[in-house]
């Protein structure tokens, strides 16, 4: 069974680190609609990382490591290296729109999914 492990950013740079087995973006849907208590107001939630694991004890562990640095440098470098560092650049690069400015690691697992 497939589980995934996900972080969401908001408006205010508040990060949810989450665990579940609907695709990710499914997931994200549930955060931006509220039906999720702990993310209900912290609205819009955009989806920024998402690790892909074969059980969930190996994705809870994953979650677990990733809380416990607390929003800290290892929490930072993991996000920026899954978005590509912009390497001072202030303009798009290349960049295609897909509805929510989602990570290179959410675009290849989109790409993973759909092919």
């Amino acid at each position: 069974m497939r589980c995934y492990v996900y972080i969401l950013k908001n408006e205010k740079d508040k990060r949810y680190i989450g665990i579940t087995k609907l695709l990710p973006n499914e997931r994200l849907n549930k955060h931006n609609k509220g039906d999720v208590k702990s993310t209900k107001f912290g609205r819009p939630w955009k989806l920024v990382y998402v690790e892909e694991y074969d059980s969930y004890n190996q994705a809870r562990n994953r979650e677990k490591q990733i809380k416990s640095w607390h929003g800290g440098n290892a929490l930072k470098k993991l996000i920026s290296k899954s978005a590509g560092s912009s390497n001072g650049r202030t303009t798009d690069f290349g960049s295609v729109y897909l509805g929510s400015n989602p990570s290179l690691a959410a675009l290849e697992m989109k790409n993973k999914l759909a092919g």
